[in-house]
């Protein structure tokens, strides 16, 4: 199996098209913090004055006391009492355009193009479903170090011989985000899935 360092060249004969020089790192920012932000259950909640335990009874009388004047225990300033300002469910999910996911793809394809960090493999499969010649396949290929593996699908005994591997990931072509592409430190994509990849950034 030998891998070729894709280049920009052979993306144009692919057609796949990408970002110009200076634009689309907004882009790339937005979505992975969208990425980020739709990942959070938005589940902390903290009780306020009128959820805490406890009854309305006036903790001492109005006048005659010396203290400060009060009402019930569960006032935020003693222990036990409610929160003021805590957090409460909520919904952190943000939107992203799909013109902003498809200049952000465009982007990172043309960073790690020219980084020469995407290479093409024409085929990727572990026939005998071991971990032990999925190593031994991208190892061959490339740095046994955060390797994405894109193709436009996988078989059953490939996916087995790499559930195991950390640093290895599958992804299918069609599902792949700029957010997993970030954070690999070598692509590899088989042919196989170069259409799909020309039609996410036509």
């Amino acid at each position: 199996m030998s891998a070729k360092v894709f280049t920009a060249d052979d993306a144009k004969a692919a057609k796949i098209t990408l970002a110009a020089e200076g634009k689309g790192s907004q882009a790339v920012h937005d979505l992975v913090t969208a990425y980020r932000a739709n990942r959070r259950t938005g589940s902390a909640c903290t009780k306020t004055r009128g959820e805490v335990s406890g009854n309305n009874k006036k903790i001492y009388r109005q006048k005659g006391t010396g203290n400060a004047r009060h009402g019930d225990k569960r006032a935020p300033i003693f222990v036990g009492g409610g929160v003021v300002f805590g957090p409460r469910p909520r919904d952190y999910s943000k939107k992203v355009t799909k013109n902003t996911r498809r200049l952000a793809l465009r982007r990172v394809l043309a960073d790690i193009i020219a980084g020469g960090s995407l290479k093409t493999l024409p085929t990727f499969a572990v026939a005998d479903g071991r971990t032990k010649s999925f190593i031994a396949a991208v190892s061959a290929v490339a740095e046994a170090k955060k390797v994405l593996i894109v193709a436009k699908g996988f078989d059953e005994k490939t996916y087995l011989a790499a559930r195991n591997v950390g640093w290895a990931q599958l992804v299918t072509v069609d599902s792949v985000n700029v957010e997993e592409l970030l954070h690999a430190n070598t692509v590899l994509l088989v042919e196989d899935a170069l259409e799909t990849l020309a039609a996410r950034t036509a």
